[in-house]
């Protein structure tokens, strides 16, 4: 980390005050978590400062196209049309205004003084351009974009200078949510088009709006990806000149390297080294909100691991406390399903479906109740059952301990298949690669607000978006429920539909969840002000990164 001798200051941030994320990113707002005050965002950077190291724990994406893939770096690069904030509210972004006009007409205005990095102002065009990209199923946000007309004439067109008009062949209650994701991320048209598939990549790279640009040969493979300062950002210039993001997955080199002061921070950080981070080190570990959760789900529509009985049965035999101390470390909480609380706490409709998560079971260990579930299954389980994890990732791997520990005491046998990353990886969207595999075990988060993400992904018929329905359930309440949810013209009415499909679906254990775990930050103690909730995912968190 270098500090800059350069005056330019806070004010930035002030200026814009009405429109931004500034308010909330001064004032975080603790709160209090049984032993574990959250936080949310840190008081914004007062101070330039010449260079900051980040590393990225997931590792070196492999494309920096917002329109093909989910990670830290592009939020930094690449707007959204709305702004997440760290509370996991939603403001404007480029967009001034987007809202339906009628139940299935979307009416985006945008703002008319945003400008890429290379200084060409945003238009209609490039917004429709963007949003398009994310209408094809090959891309990850195509879940979010499926009720949109088809026609390309009449789905997403420019109707005005500064106004993009979406429609639909059904309402959606979870479209303007999506929007403050990556799959509304901004893109110029005619770069991407001259780019064509290589966008994204080391060799091309992006032209975007965001408050840092990333430069002709600033992506070196391999190594490092160098960013700086869009010193005409909109929303106000960075305090950090040049952001450079070093790829560390490796948990204890980069734990040393981060408390010893060789990188400055990194979000998602190792919870097993928590007693290091609040040790004596070059920075502080701050704990937020997310939607983050760790569980395990079948892989297969036959054998035991397809029948909710047996899934009920593990659940009851495996101690969620017993998780949470070893696992995370005690960073994390008992999550009774598999939507977080986090995700519809900014919902207009958040006392419904909070009563809806309220009233949920609890999950208790009952190892005698389990044992009787297994014997009344009537399923064979003298095979053992295969359980997949990520080879190297160690929280997983103390996850699948656990569940082998838990399959044992109630007559279930299960073996652990540690793959390597990039087999891990494949199995979730080829089949073929799931031959032999009972249980998946993942982390995975919720980008955006809104519950009906994963539901739709683990719950619905193939036909209708259950991409990761490999068990093939299929209850007509819960899709009808779940559909009538998506299609609700006001928020009540998608809440009380979504209450009453998770009141069927959660016992059913789509997905086992053992625990909710919050965002772990760790930054250098000369550093403040990033984005340290979820929100990090869908919105410029180093915006506000500076000295104290």
């Amino acid at each position: 980390m270098k500090r800059s001798a350069l005056a330019i200051g806070a004010l930035a941030c002030v200026t814009v005050l009405a429109l931004s994320a500034c308010a909330p990113r001064d004032e975080p707002n603790p709160q209090s978590s049984g032993e574990v005050a959250l936080v949310d965002a840190q008081p914004a950077g007062t101070k330039p400062v010449d260079e900051v190291t980040w590393a990225i724990v997931e590792g070196e994406p492999a494309t920096l196209n917002p329109a093909a893939s989910a990670n830290l770096i592009i939020p930094n690069l690449c707007d959204n049309l709305l702004s997440l904030q760290p509370d996991f509210s939603i403001q404007p972004g480029i967009a001034t205004t987007a809202e339906f006009v009628d139940p299935t007409t979307f009416v985006i205005t945008l703002r008319d003084d945003v400008t890429f990095w290379n200084g060409d102002p945003v238009t209609a065009e490039d917004v429709a351009y963007s949003l398009r990209q994310s209408t094809n199923p090959a891309s990850q946000w195509y879940g979010a974009f499926a009720l949109v007309d088809p026609d390309p004439a009449t789905g997403i067109t420019v109707t005005g200078p500064n106004e993009v008009t979406v429609r639909f062949v059904a309402p959606d209650s979870a479209f303007r949510d999506a929007l403050a994701g990556q799959g509304s991320a901004v893109m110029q048209e005619s770069f991407g088009a001259a780019a064509g598939g290589a966008v994204g990549t080391s060799d091309v790279g992006l032209m975007c709006t965001g408050p840092f640009e990333l430069a002709p040969g600033g992506w070196k493979p391999g190594s490092e990806i160098e960013t700086t300062a869009n010193p005409d950002y909109w929303n106000g210039t960075p305090l950090v000149q040049k952001l450079t993001y070093s790829f560390v997955s490796d948990g204890p080199t980069l734990t040393t390297a981060l408390t010893q002061g060789d990188i400055d921070g990194a979000i998602n950080v190792a919870p097993s080294s928590r007693t290091t981070f609040e040790g004596d080190g070059a920075g502080t570990l701050t704990v937020g909100h997310s939607t983050a959760s760790y569980s395990f789900g079948p892989a297969t529509a036959e054998g035991p691991a397809a029948d909710p009985a047996i899934r009920r049965a593990l659940s009851m035999a495996i101690d969620r406390q017993q998780f949470l101390d070893t696992v995370v470390s005690g960073l994390g909480y008992p999550q009774k399903t598999i939507v977080p609380e986090f995700s519809f706490q900014s919902l207009d409709a958040a006392a419904t479906y909070q009563a809806g998560y309220d009233a949920l079971a609890a999950p208790a260990v009952n190892i005698e109740g389990a044992k009787k579930l297994v014997e009344e299954s009537g399923e064979d389980v003298s095979r053992p059952l295969v359980l997949a994890v990520p080879a190297g990732a160690r929280e997983l791997q103390q996850t699948a301990a656990i569940i082998q520990s838990a399959g044992a005491s109630i007559g279930l046998n299960i073996t652990i298949d540690a793959m390597q990353a990039s087999d891990f990886g494949a199995l979730f969207y080829d089949p073929s690669r799931r031959d032999g595999v009972d249980f998946v075990a993942t982390q995975g988060y919720l980008e955006t607000p809104g519950v009906l993400g994963y539901p739709s992904l683990f719950m619905l018929p193939a036909a209708q978006g259950g991409v990761f329905n490999w068990s093939e359930y299929d209850n007509p309440e819960v899709t009808a429920d779940l559909m009538a949810a998506r299609t609700a013209t006001d928020a009540q009415s998608a809440a009380e539909s979504f209450v009453a499909a998770q009141e069927i679906f959660a016992p059913d254990m789509l997905q086992i969840t053992l625990a909710g775990s919050y965002q772990l930050t760790y930054l250098n103690k000369e550093l403040t002000g990033v984005t340290t909730s979820v929100a990090a995912y869908g919105s410029p968190w180093a915006l506000h990164l500076g000295g104290k």
